[in-house]
C-alpha cells in the first residue's frame, strides 16, 4: 500500500489529518514549561533575599560588635548585599504585577513563559556577576584584619568555583529560553 493511500483510510476514518497538532497537550506541556520557569524565578528570587539580607545584617552586626569595627569592606560589602536585596525585590514584584497582562490562549500563555525565562536568564547572570564585588570586598575584608593566607586562598577558590557554577546555571536557564523562543517561533509560522 501506497502512502497517498494510508493518508486517504486514515482521512476517511478519523476526520483528522495525519499530522495533526495535539493543541491540548501543546498548551498543557506550555502551561509546565511557565509553571517551571515561574517556580524558578521564585526560588531564586527568595533565595537572594533571605540569604543576602541575613549576610548583609550578619555583617553589619559583626562589624559593629567585634573587634573589626571600622573595617570599611565589610560595611561596603553589607551595603553591597543589601542593595542587591533592593533591587531583586522591586524587580520580583514587577515580575509578579505584570503576570496577569497576557492572555490565557496558547500564544499568550507561551509569551509569558519566554517573559519568565528571560527574566530567570537575567537574574542569573545579575548573580553570576555579582559574585566578582562580592568575593573583592569579602577578601578585602578578610584581608584587612590579618586573615591568614590560606583562608584568602580559600576565599579565592571559593569564589571562583562560585563564579563558574554560575556560569554553567546560567547555561542551563539560557538553553530553557531558547527552547521556549524556538516552540514560539514555530507555532508563530503554522
Amino acid at each position: 500500500m501506497e502512502f497517498d493511500e494510508l493518508q486517504k483510510i486514515w482521512d476517511s476514518q478519523t476526520k483528522e489529518p495525519l499530522w495533526a497538532i495535539n493543541e491540548n497537550a501543546l498548551y498543557n506541556h506550555i502551561l509546565a514549561k511557565k509553571k517551571q520557569a515561574s517556580h524558578i524565578a521564585n526560588f531564586s528570587e527568595l533565595l537572594i533575599l533571605i540569604v543576602y539580607t541575613g549576610v548583609g545584617s550578619l555583617m553589619i552586626g559583626l562589624n559593629v560588635v567585634k573587634s573589626t569595627a571600622g573595617n570599611l569592606w565589610l560595611y561596603l560589602m553589607a551595603a553591597w548585599m543589601l542593595g542587591t536585596v533592593f533591587y531583586v525585590l522591586t524587580h520580583r514584584i514587577r515580575r509578579l504585577q505584570g503576570g496577569n497582562t497576557f492572555g490565557r490562549s496558547l500564544l499568550g500563555e507561551l509569551d509569558y513563559a519566554v517573559l519568565m525565562a528571560t527574566y530567570q536568564v537575567r537574574l542569573s547572570q545579575l548573580m553570576r556577576w555579582n559574585i566578582v564585588p562580592v568575593g573583592i570586598l569579602s577578601l578585602l575584608g578578610v584581608w584587612k584584619v590579618g586573615q591568614s593566607i590560606w583562608l584568602v586562598l580559600g576565599l579565592v577558590l571559593f569564589f571562583a568555583l562560585s563564579y563558574f557554577a554560575g556560569g554553567w546555571e546560567h547555561g542551563i536557564y539560557t538553553a530553557k529560553k531558547r527552547e521556549l523562543e524556538a516552540l514560539r517561533k514555530k507555532l508563530e509560522k503554522e
